[in-house]
């Protein structure tokens, strides 16, 4: 368990080191964890994209369809994949071991990915928008956002294949990342390359899947923000009673 929370803490910190060391500017990410269209298209994604490497140990899939507002039929056909059932956790099905093997290290959970930070759900969006073609990396990839990451682009065949436009470091700074010596200014997708999805569709996607991650990290922020209505109105209603009371005691006194 103390080895499980240490590498959440790590983990959590790793994009914010990352980000501040490769000079990147960070996109905004307009997300709403309220959502729920939003949250089960970010499902359906990490779910065909993402859960074959990473797992969600800390998140049930009966949770999930619960706050999801899906049924149980909807969540064993559209959610769960494998042999898993209604109340497992969303483990992968990849061992540490082949992870390590094909990848050069094992995929992490990603629970808590966008938790305990402010501005994470910014990292991720960027991440998720910012692979280019590498030819000098095994994957064939690299990330503006996390340069080296040993993490495929899985989702080019939505976005289509990325090329970055780089050009020698100038006076301005740049104004995607910086990598080296040099200035990534942005990203061309050719006309026989691009994928599924039209920019502005690709664009929806990661949101959702952002949305779904964030979700993730922290569950309970739905009923939290939910219950924060009433708990602020019955604070005020009490806080009337309260005046009323005092003024009902000192009348007298004055």
């Amino acid at each position: 368990m103390l080895k499980s929370r240490l590498f959440a803490v790590l983990l959590a910190c790793v994009p914010a080191l990352a980000a501040a060391a490769g000079k990147v500017e960070m996109l905004d990410a307009p997300i709403d964890v309220h959502d729920r269209a939003s949250l089960q298209r970010g499902a359906g994604l990490y779910m065909n994209y993402c859960a074959a490497c990473h797992s969600l140990q800390f998140m049930r899939y009966s949770r999930l369809g619960e706050d999801l507002g899906l049924s149980v039929e909807q969540v064993e056909q559209l959610i769960i994949k494998g042999n898993a059932k209604i109340g497992d956790t969303m483990i992968t099905g990849m061992s540490k071991e082949d992870g390590t093997a094909w990848f050069s290290k094992a995929p992490p959970d990603l629970s808590t990915t966008v938790r305990g930070k402010k501005g994470q759900e910014d990292w991720v969006y960027t991440f998720l928008r910012s692979f280019y073609v590498d030819e000098s990396r095994p994957m064939g990839w690299n990330n503006t956002v996390l340069s080296g990451a040993s993490m495929p682009n899985v989702l080019w065949e939505l976005q289509g294949i990325q090329r970055a436009t780089i050009e020698p470091m100038g006076e301005d700074g740049c104004p995607v990342a910086q990598v080296g010596g040099n200035c990534i200014t942005g990203f061309v997708i050719q006309e026989h390359e691009r994928g599924r999805m039209t920019p502005a569709e690709f664009d929806r996607a990661i949101l959702d899947l952002t949305a779904f991650l964030t979700y993730v990290a922290e569950p309970a922020r739905l009923q939290r923000e939910a219950l924060g209505v009433w708990v602020i109105l019955f604070l005020s209603f009490f806080t009337l009673l309260a005046w009323l009371m005092k003024r009902e005691y000192w009348k007298d006194v004055h």
